[in-house]
């Protein structure tokens, strides 16, 4: 089941829900036990799957080494995905319509595309949809999300391009590509945006003889609050750049070595890193939508995975 591999999973959720600039509730939450439940049935039935690939490749796998049947593996593949599909089916129908597809890209990606051109594309659009239903059962509306999705979902889709060569190794290149979308992703999230736009017909400010007929301003609430909003929209920016930053520096050198030497070693460990690099990447996805309590929250689950992944690999 990968447990260090379980803390990438909850901020796809909560970095959905930001994206539609709402905290997250208790539908949030929903959200996050049915992609937990997808996940990790998406790890037995790729167990499974490959099981027999496992045996001539990686014999210490639970399967190939006699630890879990395939039958077993099998059975909790289904029951997971039953499970995850009745709690987006309780976080509504929103949550459900996105939930659906999702559990079917997971099926076909392990049962048929893992091993065909269109796997990572495959793969990408499971992580990219994982976020919508954040946002779907958070809201009810996903397209303010689409961005993030996307951008989290080539994030994915780089990675798993590098897997498909960490058993048996392979060609510089690919790293180098994924090297080279994590430097257009890290400028793409932490690219600062626009302030919101004031309201339509808001009054000028007094210049000239107008302000002195009117005297000194006083301080209003307004003004207090415009500076308590300019604060907080300077530590999102401060926060979404210091965030970028971790997720380009988790996978960035691992992706380096693996370009220099494509061995098995080396490239699992970029595949391991891409994977950790999941969570800082959520973390600024929501940090660039305003949502700094979220983004903590999120990024605080980043050594949680790393000192679990000292013992269970994530790959």
């Amino acid at each position: 089941m990968r447990l260090p591999a379980l803390f990438s999973v909850p901020g796809d959720a909560l970095a959905g829900a930001a994206a539609t600039g709402s905290a997250p509730g208790s539908r949030t939450l929903l959200a996050i036990g049915s992609s937990l439940c997808l996940y990790e049935a998406g790890m037995a039935l790729n167990d499974w799957a490959d099981r027999d690939i496992d045996a001539v490749e990686r014999p210490h796998r639970p399967l190939p080494s006699g630890r879990v049947r395939p039958a077993a593996a099998l059975t909790a593949a289904c029951a997971l995905t039953g499970a995850g599909l009745a709690l987006a089916a309780r976080a509504g129908r929103p949550a459900l319509a996105v939930a659906a597809p999702l559990a079917a890209a997971v099926w076909a990606y392990d049962l048929g595309l893992k091993h065909t051109p269109a796997g990572p594309v495959a793969m990408g659009a499971a992580r990219g949809l994982d976020l919508l239903l954040g946002a779907a059962a958070t809201t009810g509306r996903v397209r303010p999300a689409l961005p993030s999705a996307a951008l989290l979902g080539t994030h994915t889709l780089a990675v798993t391009t590098v897997s498909r060569q960490e058993a048996r190794g392979g060609s510089p290149l690919t790293p180098l590509a994924a090297l080279a979308t994590t430097a257009l992703l890290t400028r793409q999230v932490t690219r600062r945006s626009a302030p919101p736009a004031r309201g339509h017909g808001a009054p000028a400010k007094d210049t000239g003889t107008a302000s002195a007929l009117k005297g000194p301003r006083r301080p209003t609430r307004n003004s207090g609050q415009e500076s308590a909003a300019d604060s907080g929209q300077e530590f999102a920016a401060l926060l979404t750049t210091a965030l970028g930053a971790a997720y380009a520096t988790t996978a960035a050198r691992p992706y380096f070595h693996a370009a220099l030497n494509p061995s098995p070693p080396l490239t699992q460990r970029a595949v391991g890193a891409g994977i950790r690099a999941t969570i800082p990447l959520q973390a600024t996805l929501a940090a660039r939508s305003r949502s700094t309590a979220t983004a903590l929250l999120i990024a605080a689950l980043a050594p949680l995975g790393a000192r679990f992944a000292k013992k269970v690999s994530v790959t």
